[in-house]
C-alpha cells in the first residue's frame, strides 16, 4: 500500500509539473523571453560570486597582517579572536555558504577597516559613483552620437576622416594620463575647473536626499551650491566618458551609414523629401542597436571608475575598492564585486528585453 501511495503522489507530481509547464508555454513569447533572461542572471550571479569569492581567498597575502599590524599579528591569542570573529578559521566552503546565507538577508559582511556595514559603505559611495558615471555618460551620448552622425553624413570628406581619427585617439588614450594632462592643463595652469572633490572645502553640503550633490543642492534651492558641485563634476565626467565618446562616434557612423543605404531611404530621396526628414527616418533606425551599445557603457562607467576617482580624489566606489584592495579587507572586496556583478548582469538583462521588444525575431530563439 505504500509504495501504491507513493507512485500515486509521484504522478500527481508529475501532472501538476506538467499542467505547470503546458501553462508556461501558453504565455506570450515575450513573457517567456524575459522570463528566460531573468533566470540565465539569476545563475550567472550566483557563478560569479563562488568564483569571485574562490579568486578572493586565493589572493597572495595575509589580511591578518594587513588590518592588525605586525606587532597585533604576532600574539596567537589576537590573531584567534580575529579569525574567530571574522569567521576566517572555518574550512573555505562553510564561509562561502556562510556568506550566501548573509547575502540572502541583505548582510554583506562588516568591513575589517571603517568596521562598519560593508552595505552602509556602499551606500555612502554608490551615488558619488552613479552621478560621475551618469554624467560622463550623458557626455559621451550627446557627442558621440552628434559627431559620428556628422561623420556619417561627410563620408569621405575631411570632416569624416578627421573624426575617424579623433574617434581612435579617444579609444586608445589611458584614462589615466588622459586625467593627469587635463588636471595639469585646466587646473594647475588655467585654473578654470577644480582638480580634485565633489566640491569646495569652504562649501556647504547639502542635505542628502539622493546622495547626488547636484540633484541634492537644486532640491534644497541652493544654486551656488549646484553650480559648485558641476565643475567639480566636469573634468572627471569628461575624462571617464573619453573612451564612450570614441566608441559611440565609430558604432554610430557605421549605423547610420548602414540604414542609409536601405531601399527605403533611398526611394525617400527620389521623392524629394528634405534631407532633414530623411535624415530623422535614418536615425529612427539606426539608433535603437546604440541604445544597446549605450546601456553597457553606463554599466562599464558605473564600474570602471577606479582610476579617475583616484585621480581627481572623487569618494566613490572605485576609490573605496583601491583602498579595500590594499588593505585586504575582504569582505569590502566581496561587497564590491557583487556591486559589480549586479551592476553589469542588470545592465545585459535590460539590453536583452530591450533587443526583444525592438526585434522580436529574439524572443523565439
Amino acid at each position: 500500500m505504500a509504495v501504491v501511495s507513493q507512485l500515486s503522489r509521484s504522478r500527481a507530481g508529475g501532472q501538476l509539473l506538467l499542467r505547470h509547464f503546458l501553462a508556461v508555454a501558453k504565455w506570450p513569447p515575450l513573457v517567456r523571453f524575459v522570463l528566460k533572461r531573468i533566470g540565465a542572471s539569476v545563475l550567472l550571479g550566483l557563478g560569479i560570486t563562488s568564483i569571485t569569492f574562490v579568486l578572493t581567498n586565493l589572493v597572495p597575502g595575509d589580511p591578518v597582517l594587513a588590518n592588525l599590524g605586525t606587532e597585533a599579528a604576532s600574539n596567537p591569542e589576537v590573531v584567534k579572536a580575529y579569525k574567530s570573529h571574522y569567521g576566517l578559521d572555518r574550512p573555505l566552503p562553510e564561509q562561502y555558504f556562510l556568506y550566501l546565507r548573509n547575502l540572502a538577508q541583505g548582510d554583506l559582511g562588516i568591513s575589517e577597516q571603517s568596521h562598519q556595514k560593508v552595505s552602509t559603505d556602499l551606500a555612502t559611495y554608490i551615488p558619488a559613483t552613479a552621478e560621475l558615471a551618469v554624467s560622463a555618460t550623458m557626455f559621451a551620448v550627446l557627442i558621440g552620437i552628434m559627431l559620428g552622425t556628422l561623420a556619417a553624413t561627410r563620408r569621405d570628406r575631411a570632416t569624416d576622416h578627421i573624426l575617424r581619427v579623433v574617434s581612435l585617439a579617444l579609444t586608445s588614450t589611458p584614462a589615466f594620463w588622459l586625467g593627469l594632462v587635463t588636471v595639469y592643463v585646466f587646473f594647475f595652469k588655467l585654473g578654470w575647473l577644480p582638480g580634485s572633490g565633489r566640491l569646495d572645502a569652504i562649501a556647504d553640503i547639502p542635505a542628502r536626499v539622493t546622495g547626488l550633490y547636484t540633484v541634492d543642492s537644486l532640491l534644497a534651492g541652493r544654486i551656488d551650491t549646484f553650480m559648485n558641485a558641476l565643475q567639480h563634476l566636469v573634468l572627471p565626467a569628461l575624462v571617464l566618458a573619453a573612451f564612450n565618446i570614441g566608441v559611440l562616434i565609430r558604432f554610430t557612423r557605421a549605423a547610420v551609414l548602414d540604414v542609409a543605404q536601405e531601399e527605403y531611404i533611398t526611394v525617400a530621396r527620389a521623392k524629394g523629401l528634405p534631407e532633414i526628414s530623411v535624415l530623422r527616418h535614418i536615425l529612427r533606425s539606426a539608433l535603437p542597436p546604440v541604445v544597446t551599445v549605450i546601456g553597457v557603457l553606463l554599466a562599464d562607467a558605473l564600474t570602471g571608475t577606479v582610476l579617475i576617482e583616484t585621480i581627481f580624489s572623487w569618494p566613490g566606489v572605485g576609490r573605496y575598492a583601491y583602498l579595500s584592495a590594499i588593505t585586504l579587507n575582504l569582505p569590502a572586496i566581496m561587497g564590491v564585486t557583487l556591486f559589480v556583478a549586479v551592476v553589469f548582469v542588470t545592465a545585459n538583462l535590460i539590453v536583452d528585453v530591450l533587443s526583444g521588444v525592438i526585434d522580436p525575431r529574439l524572443r523565439v530563439s
